[in-house]
């Protein structure tokens, strides 16, 4: 089977799924890069993925190559790339998966909509189904008719470690400080005020606690003084930006994970990170990954995105259940190693592909990657993702 998958730039999350196709399939799986790697990224010490693996085809040095592959692929798989590369497979529906998180994010969009009329529901009625790396892009598509029962669990799979339970609980339990961890771009869309918020009211509960803060971005000279200002500095430590293997070691340490982003947030790789790591999350149920990701109270808690209250209410549940904690973090831990990695990613979808192939366009997946994506209306969110209704 020959299998491309177009995508802008490789980057270190696309990465272990890459490399888990070029094992099974050998020279039968190429990734197009259609961009160069931005500059800005190369500046912060990320790789030129694009030029360090053998199985990139860089369309912009080989345009001829890349339509090639596009047309004369078994199966195409496309994010966000032109989709010109793919313009003669769609007339001759061969199968084809697009890839993509929520379109609506600020809200619905009446140009927007007619858009996906024209690009995706009128052109893409035959063969092409919907990798959906958000649990809300389902939705989205259908109410402008695409992919209509067309649609598949998918998201992002950065590396998943394996550990010793026991060794990762312990360094966890080093301190009897609480030790927070919220990792992000200091973004409006992130919300990292929502943590100074949590820290003044654990600080009046006479909690023991450390959340350490680590990125950086517009709002971290705000958000700098608001910690001054209610005087946290002692509890809320701010780290800057730090390399993704530091960031990791941050989180073996923690015993909480927040997640505070808004609906802007597509998927939130980050997330996969800290379940891996065992951290007990807490994540707003906007978030494009939490409803396929988390089980409340099961693996991870979820919070009502516009209520601070609920935010806290959800830490406090730990604070005052403190088992729960290691019971959240080890459950959350499994849920990565069991079913959302690189590795169960790849032989679901080569298991689907081929069974798409041979006609038959049933789930083969009851949960995790590749099973089906239903759609979330934006007016019963919160109720749905809360009531584990996704899984």
């Amino acid at each position: 089977m020959k299998i491309t998958f177009f995508s802008n730039f490789l980057n270190h999350h696309q990465l272990p799924f890459c490399l888990e196709m070029k094992k099974h399939l050998g020279n039968g799986f190429k990734f197009v890069a259609t961009e160069e790697v931005p500059k800005e990224r190369l500046d912060l010490g990320y790789d030129d993925m694009n030029k360090a693996y053998d199985f990139v085809v860089r369309s912009y040095e080989d345009e001829e190559e890349a339509y090639k592959l596009g047309l004369e692929s078994d199966v195409v798989i496309i994010g966000s790339a032109p989709v010109k590369y793919i313009k003669q497979r769609l007339k001759q529906k061969k199968l084809t998966f697009r890839y993509s998180e929520r379109i609506f994010r600020p809200g619905f969009n009446l140009r927007t909509w007619l858009a996906l009329i024209k690009n995706y529901t009128i052109l893409e009625r035959k063969n092409v189904y919907l990798l959906c790396s958000s649990a809300y892009s389902a939705y989205d598509f259908n109410i402008a008719g695409a992919y209509i029962n067309k649609c598949f669990k998918w998201g992002y799979f950065p590396l998943v470690n394996n550990y010793d339970l026991d060794k990762l609980f312990s360094k966890k339990h080093k301190s009897k400080k609480l030790k927070i961890i919220w990792v992000a771009r200091f973004l409006k869309l992130k919300h990292p005020e929502k943590v100074v918020y949590l820290a003044k009211k654990l600080v009046e509960d006479n909690v023991q606690f450390e959340i350490k803060m680590i990125g950086n971005g517009e709002e971290f000279d705000s958000i700098k003084n608001m910690i001054q200002e209610n005087h946290l500095e002692k509890y809320v430590l701010l780290l800057g930006a730090i390399n993704n293997k530091d960031v990791r070691k941050y989180m073996e340490e923690a015993n909480i994970f927040l997640f505070t982003s808004d609906l802007n947030e597509g998927w939130g790789a980050v997330l996969n990170e800290a379940m891996n790591s065992a951290c007990a999350v807490v994540a707003s149920h906007a978030i494009g990954s939490v409803p396929f990701l988390i089980n409340h109270k099961k693996n991870g808690l979820i919070y009502e995105d516009s209520s601070l209250q609920d935010l806290y209410d959800n830490v406090k549940y730990l604070i005052l259940n403190p088992k729960q904690i290691d019971v959240l973090g080890k459950n959350a831990y499994e849920t990565m190693i069991k079913y959302w990695n690189a590795s169960v990613a790849t032989k679901r979808l080569l298991k689907l592909a081929n069974s798409l192939l041979k006609g038959n366009k049933n789930a083969l997946e009851k949960i995790g990657p590749c099973s089906k994506a239903l759609p979330i209306s934006n007016k019963n969110m919160y109720n749905y993702v809360i009531n584990n209704l996704e899984k």
